[in-house]
């Protein structure tokens, strides 16, 4: 039989694994009939598979001799790189089903302060403890930059948050090829001190007109005017910290009220003297899971958004939002 030796391009793509499995079970057992037991198949199939490569290639790779088939020099060459092919896609194999299988990923979380000492410890306390083999980061961000952060690749998931008419929603500026789910409703609450009379009911904000302000993020801040505002005042913002602890003494030592998200108060306790009341008119923001699109099939991530999904948020004053 005369071979046309084939172009180096048409070597590469007509070489795949199966034929190199059955180029090194020839070269470990030393026949075609041994190599067909070994992998299964029918001495038949293993002679056809033998004839189409040295089709393609243009040369031998088998010589029959009286006590079986010998590699060619072409045939020695390829069985010598199939043990490291076959190695390399064997080990792909394994981790790709660790994958799968949830015995293995990185999932990089983004989340704003307040679930910090929340929803996150929770989240990853679950998930771990059913899949130990993941592994998780976590950023600490406010919306706009853990938005970013997932349109950047550089966080799978990202929990945020909106206020009703935020013109500054980063949510909608950055909706092109994201999935934004939301997940809870959170209340706000006004932070007071506990002054003789105050009652046990909700406050009417416009009574707290002549107070100073304590006021926390620029979203939180831009979300307290505008509420203010709605309700007759423009509030005296003397003091702006992100710090609960520090908004906390603040309004303990006299020095204004505050409005804060119930996450920032479900860990830390109130100070003598400080106390918590909704305002007349309820007023909630939106937690949200934002991911990038398809990211859902990612096994690790699948279940990392599973998880949070099915999170008792209720311990933390949130309502799960319909879906």
């Amino acid at each position: 039989m005369t071979f046309v030796p084939a172009s180096r391009s048409t070597v590469a793509t007509n070489l795949d694994s199966q034929t190199l499995r059955v180029i090194r079970a020839i070269a470990d057992r030393g026949s075609i009939t041994a190599a067909a037991a070994s992998l299964g198949y029918s001495q038949p199939a293993i002679s056809q598979s033998i004839k189409r490569l040295e089709d393609k290639l243009g040369m031998p790779v088998l010589t029959r001799v009286a006590r079986g088939v010998e590699l060619t020099e072409a045939g020695e060459v390829l069985a010598r790189h199939a043990a490291t092919v076959l190695r390399a896609i064997d080990s792909a194999a394994d981790e790709l089903a660790d994958l799968a299988g949830l015995r293995s990923g990185l999932v990089r979380i983004a989340a704003f302060p307040s679930a910090s000492s929340t929803v996150v410890p929770r989240l990853l306390g679950d998930i771990t403890g059913r899949h130990p083999g993941v592994r998780f980061s976590y950023l600490e961000a406010e919306p706009p930059e853990a938005v970013q952060a997932v349109r950047d690749h550089a966080a799978d998931i990202a929990l945020t948050f909106s206020y009703p008419g935020d013109p500054d929603d980063p949510h909608r500026a950055s909706a092109s090829g994201l999935v934004t789910l939301p997940l809870w409703r959170e209340q706000m609450l006004l932070v007071v001190p506990d002054a003789p009379g105050l009652g046990d009911g909700a406050i009417e904000l416009a009574s707290l007109a002549d107070s100073g302000w304590i006021a926390g993020c620029p979203r939180c801040r831009g979300h307290l005017v505008e509420l203010c505002e709605a309700s007759g005042f423009t509030p005296a913002l003397g003091y702006e910290t992100d710090n609960v602890q520090a908004v906390l003494a603040m309004v303990a030592a006299g020095l204004g009220v505050a409005l804060m998200p119930s996450l920032a108060l479900a860990t830390t306790p109130l100070p003598a003297g400080v106390t918590t009341r909704p305002p007349t008119a309820a007023d909630y923001r939106t937690v949200h899971l934002v991911t990038a699109q398809g990211s859902a099939a990612v096994p690790a991530i699948g279940a990392t958004i599973a998880a949070i999904q099915s999170l008792d948020a209720a311990a933390w004053g949130l309502e799960t939002q319909s879906r």
